[in-house]
């Protein structure tokens, strides 16, 4: 794990001492939608509590700034696990095997991005922000009634990517790393995430938008 963390934080360093100077010709003054599906990978002693479950997703924005080559992600990641129990809960009078618990994630990145033609290659880092459910069981008489329980993690996020401009969308996918602040089942929590998906332009959308509420009688 310490020498995939090493890779993604020396690709960030590789892309920010870029000295060749490119004007990035799709994405300028651009706003694209990003939908994604995937899997999401327990790292780590976070394994004995989760495992890999079908299908997580996201969904998101590709903001470009007044220099295209970066960019802000709002993004929002759905990420689904098996779950075992690991610590008895004082609330509950049963442990869970075999459950589900859900991750809703909100990651607030920045990134740098390379055109060569109609391929884009990215890197991205910042924080994130989430809700945690995880399943709960107490047995009522001769009914076992099962519960969910919430809690607030924070987390920073961090990936590498690629996409391909086809007429009308992009294609493309990303490796992140997810490292969460807050141990959960005793355990640090780390997963690995890899998402395929679509990237569309909505800009036409967004200033109509902004049109309607006002907001470009403040843009200079």
């Amino acid at each position: 794990m310490k020498k995939l963390i090493t890779m993604l934080l020396l690709s960030l360093c590789v892309y920010a001492g870029f000295a060749q100077e490119e004007r990035d010709t799709i994405h300028y003054h651009k706003i694209y939608y990003l939908g994604g599906t995937g899997l999401s990978f327990p790292v780590g002693k976070t394994n004995e509590a989760f495992t890999t479950k079908l299908f997580s997703g996201s969904m998101g924005l590709d903001i470009s700034l007044k220099d295209p080559r970066y960019f802000l992600t709002p993004t929002l990641y759905l990420l689904t696990y098996g779950y075992n129990q690991q610590l008895p809960d004082p609330d509950y009078n049963h442990m869970v095997e075999n459950g589900r618990a859900n991750f809703y994630m909100l990651s607030m990145a920045a990134g740098r991005r390379r055109q060569f033609k109609r391929l884009n290659t990215f890197v991205y880092l910042g924080p994130a922000v989430g809700l945690v459910s995880e399943p709960r069981g107490e047995l009522v008489g001769q009914v076992l009634k099962m519960d969910s329980k919430y809690s607030i993690s924070l987390a920073g996020k961090m990936g590498v990517g690629a996409d391909y401009k086809f007429p009308g969308f992009f294609l493309g996918a990303e490796l992140g790393y997810l490292q969460h602040f807050r141990r959960i089942e005793g355990n640090s929590v780390q997963f690995l995430t890899l998402m395929v998906g679509l990237k569309s332009d909505i800009t036409s959308l967004s200033t109509k938008v902004s049109h309607a509420i006002g907001l470009d009688n403040y843009i200079d």
